[in-house]
């Protein structure tokens, strides 16, 4: 097990943060608000990624915490650089998910503000222990989520196309034909469809 002296970072009001790793969803965001609460502490707030504490918990306290989260997938993040990839990541999904962003701002934007670094910065970092370009992993996203509302059969390609801010329904078609070797309406047809957990892309 990794030491535990640099789970919880201190703040300047005497609350604490806890990073955690695997969190990608509201259920998400539960979950991790009840095991922390099964051992006595209430957050101050939580949210992707995150959580609050009003104060540091003890070493004790929070070597259980961590094996309740472990035994849900999630994972208490010790490294500065870990944690920052992480930031990045939850950034990217919640930019894929939240239509009113993209409207707002583009992707680079948008994480320079979250995680308070440059996007140069933050695009070296995730590729170095990625293998792989921030760009790359948010098409990979937009993808799934595609893949997502096609299993839906709610929204035509045309309105997938136009709510995840696609330029045309060709971009759309070509980019999840590049990512899944299948054009949206053969995906829709399958019988078995493969849908990834976010955290797994």
């Amino acid at each position: 097990m990794k030491a535990l002296h640099n789970t919880t970072a201190a703040m300047a009001d005497n609350t604490a943060v806890v990073y955690v790793k695997n969190m990608v969803c509201r259920r998400c965001i539960i979950a991790v608000t009840e095991i922390f609460k099964e051992h006595g502490i209430t957050p101050v707030n939580v949210e992707l990624g995150k959580v609050v504490l009003p104060t540091s918990a003890s070493r004790d306290k929070m070597t259980a915490i961590r094996h309740r989260l472990e035994d849900y997938g999630f994972e208490v993040i010790d490294d500065k650089r870990m944690r920052l990839l992480e930031q990045i990541r939850i950034g990217v999904i919640e930019y894929v998910h939240n239509p009113g962003l993209q409207e707002q701002m583009n992707l680079s934007e948008y994480l320079q503000d979250k995680c308070r670094h440059e996007y140069s910065l933050l695009s070296k970092l995730f590729t170095e222990m990625k293998s792989s370009s921030i760009e790359r992993y948010y098409i990979a996203q937009r993808i799934e989520l595609v893949k997502e509302l096609l299993v839906y059969n709610e929204l035509t390609v045309s309105e997938i196309a136009h709510r995840l801010h696609y330029s045309s329904v060709a971009h759309l078609s070509g980019q999840f034909r590049s990512v899944t070797g299948l054009s949206p309406t053969q995906f829709r047809q399958l019988q078995h469809h493969h849908l990834r957990p976010l955290d797994e892309i």
